[in-house]
């Protein structure tokens, strides 16, 4: 599948429902990006099921400011609509495969399970403080 460029009009589209997402957040004038591109390509290619999209940091600054992008490249991995991984840096081809191959091996039920728990937790911690406050 090719690498298709995603724009706040574009992108929420791009994330939500079943499938594997991976962003790449950049810029033309960034030496690591460019040195990214052709290994995020090279996986577009050899992986058509999955969705390789592209966000222009220029051109895009809102939906980089609202995922507080402060290094580019950052790559994000989004799965069903939850985000697995987001992080900088540039990524050697086997790194991105092996990324790849985390996600799509993670049973997401256990990974919505994991996450309402600790929204639990959180929101019975906010609790206890608001509690012991009164």
């Amino acid at each position: 599948m090719a690498v298709v460029e995603l724009t706040k009009d574009t992108f929420t589209d791009a994330v939500e429902g079943e499938g594997i997402t991976l962003i790449d957040f950049w810029a033309d004038w960034c030496p690591p990006c460019r040195a990214f591109a052709p290994v995020y390509e090279k996986a577009a290619a050899k992986h058509g099921d999955l969705t390789f999209g592209k966000v222009d940091t220029e051109a895009e600054q809102e939906l980089a400011m609202a995922f507080e992008i402060r290094s580019i490249p950052t790559l994000m991995i989004v799965r069903d609509g939850v985000t697995l991984y987001a992080h900088p840096g540039a990524l050697p081809e086997a790194a991105l495969e092996d990324l790849i191959a985390q996600a799509r091996a993670l049973d997401m039920d256990e990974v919505r399970k994991a996450l309402a728990e600790k929204d639990a937790a959180g929101t019975a911690r906010a609790g206890d403080t608001e509690s012991a406050a009164v």
